[in-house]
């Protein structure tokens, strides 16, 4: 076979031929139709031995590329037999046929070389995701530790002493988040990242075997609670109770009806009004007025059909009949020399109302009839008094701090013990079971006893001294399940806590951290079955509370 370099130099060869005959046969042409042939169209020899020597110069580039090109590929040495043949024609079948044969692997090479190239993106990806990414450019402003000034009014709460007027931004943050921890008792399990990273492994699992379970059980779903978890409580704000009729003033009393949903509110304005509880809207039932009468307090009889309440400067009371709508004055009891009458306890079994007296004195009356049944008298000046469950003994607490344990049936005192580190007594409450006595002085510490104790020594030792409160407490209360017990204060905002009973914590997350709602809290109560928790403040709301943990009224 002949290689390539022969082939072209033929070609050369022969378009030099055929070029000076075509001049030549211009040449004739010009002459026999008298005209001179033109300059542009005709060569001159000079000009003539410069093309030849281009031509030339081109095929002998030509070969030495060739020569280079000789290790090329197969599929290539095919295409330059192709396109530099050693013959000018090529028969046009096979030149078809290599064509076609073209665009085929053309496009195996494409798919080929996308494959790779997709390859090679999910690795770049991966590394990319595995190795950490460095800043493209870093604030040196960033770097530096700025102190913030911890004496404006919204950080001032998070000094620990006076020395950290300024803090770094690093230590703020720190401080941010221990405030946080504490009102929420702990990290949250939404902010754990190994439990959220634990749940989305499990969720698909378990749900579909809850759905399962819960296609083959049927029942109401709403059953009773198990015993109450301590840290956190479960709990969701409502509209004030007395939403569609706040007081004009104080609210000193709320209380929830004993049988029925309903709600009672009594303030100085000298209204007492009853409200249905949905927890939603709580709508207005019934409204009473008592003319230039500011009320004390007001306590719902046991039966629920009647409201007792007393005034703030008056020697009488008012007992509101609900069922035949009457309004009963009572002026004066035979027997009871007192000017004011103001304090008073209903016994739980609906037989007897006790009236804390003046110099000690305790009015023992018939709840049916009015009348004055006994009179007992303490050392000092009672402040509070409180009736047991079974409504068989009355413990009364003095000003000196002394509690005294009355036999109601024989008007006796069985005990007296002296409520440790109390300077002056103010409120007294015995839980629902007969379990716990607390008793909450001026100083804000509220003790809580076992009954048993208390009967038996003069000096017992509290298995709870609750010191949340730094001013006077004012108001406590048991929960009807014996399982928390609401301490309050009226001298300070906010002054409000839940205390968890069997492990005598308080719960941390009430009231809600950093947003002030109740104020100086009055009065408190829970609902029946404690499904809610109430509040009356000094600016006439009665505000409420949805205890979760409970299923019912």
């Amino acid at each position: 076979m002949r290689g390539p370099a022969a082939g072209t130099e033929r070609r050369a060869t022969k378009m030099k031929k055929a070029s000076k005959i075509k001049a030549v046969k211009k040449a004739r042409e010009a002459s026999q139709a008298g005209k001179a042939p033109k300059m542009a169209k005709t060569k001159t020899p000079k000009r003539a031995a410069a093309v030849e020597d281009r031509a030339a110069a081109e095929a002998a580039w030509r070969a030495r590329h060739l020569r280079d090109v000789s290790q090329a590929s197969g599929a290539e040495r095919e295409l330059e037999e192709l396109v530099f043949g050693d013959s000018l024609k090529v028969e046009e079948d096979e030149l078809l046929r290599r064509l076609g044969e073209a665009p085929r692997v053309a496009a195996t090479e494409r798919k080929s070389l996308q494959a790779e190239s997709s390859d090679s993106e999910v690795e770049n990806e991966a590394k990319g995701d595995l190795l950490p990414r460095k800043p493209a450019w870093v604030d040196e402003d960033d770097e530096a530790e700025e102190n913030v000034d911890m004496t404006h009014k919204y950080r001032k709460d998070f000094m620990k002493s006076d020395a950290e007027k300024t803090l770094t931004k690093k230590k703020l943050k720190r401080r941010l988040e221990e405030q946080f921890q504490q009102a929420m008792g702990g990290v949250p399990a939404w902010a754990n990242l190994e439990n959220r990273k634990k749940s989305k492994r499990t969720s698909s699992d378990s749900e579909s075997d809850e759905d399962d379970d819960l296609l083959r059980r049927t029942g109401n779903f709403i059953t009773s609670s198990e015993s109450l978890p301590r840290g956190i409580l479960k709990m969701s704000t409502c509209l004030p109770a007395n939403q569609e009729r706040f007081a004009d003033g104080k609210l000193v009393t709320v209380q929830f009806h004993p049988s029925a949903q309903v709600v009672m509110t009594a303030g100085h304005d000298r209204s007492v009004s009853l409200f249905q509880v949905d927890g939603i809207r709580n709508p207005k039932i019934q409204s009473i007025y008592l003319e230039s009468f500011p009320i004390y307090k007001a306590r719902f009889s046991v039966d629920g059909e009647q409201v007792i309440a007393t005034g703030t400067h008056h020697s009488m009371f008012f007992v509101y009949d609900m069922m035949a709508g009457n309004i009963i004055p009572i002026p004066k009891v035979r027997g009871v020399e007192e000017r004011f009458l103001r304090n008073f306890e209903l016994s739980p079994d609906g037989s007897f109302m006790l009236l804390i007296g003046t110099s000690g004195y305790l009015h023992l009356l018939s709840m049916k009839t009015k009348e004055l049944i006994s009179t007992m008298k303490v050392n000092g000046r009672c402040t509070a008094s409180a009736f047991t469950p079974d409504s068989s003994k009355i413990y009364n607490y003095s000003k000196e701090g002394e509690v005294f344990i009355w036999d109601v049936r024989s008007r006796k005192c069985l005990h007296k013990f002296e409520d440790e580190g109390s300077l002056e007594g103010q409120c007294i409450a015995v839980s629902k079971n007969n379990q716990y006595v607390a008793c909450g002085s001026s100083s804000g510490v509220v003790n809580l006893y076992t009954t048993d104790v208390c009967l038996k020594e003069n000096r017992p030792k509290p298995v709870k001294a609750i010191m949340n409160l730094v001013t006077s407490a004012t108001c406590v209360t048991f929960n009807p399940t014996t399982e928390i017990l609401a301490v309050a204060s009226r001298d300070a905002d906010e002054a409000v806590k839940l205390v968890h009973i069997p492990s005598y914590t308080v719960f941390s997350n009430f009231p809600v951290f950093r947003r002030k709602q109740i104020y100086l809290a009055q009065s408190m109560d829970f609902s029946p079955r404690s499904g809610y928790f109430s509040v009356a403040n000094n600016k006439g709301k009665a505000l409420l509370f949805r205890l979760k943990h409970y299923s019912s009224f």
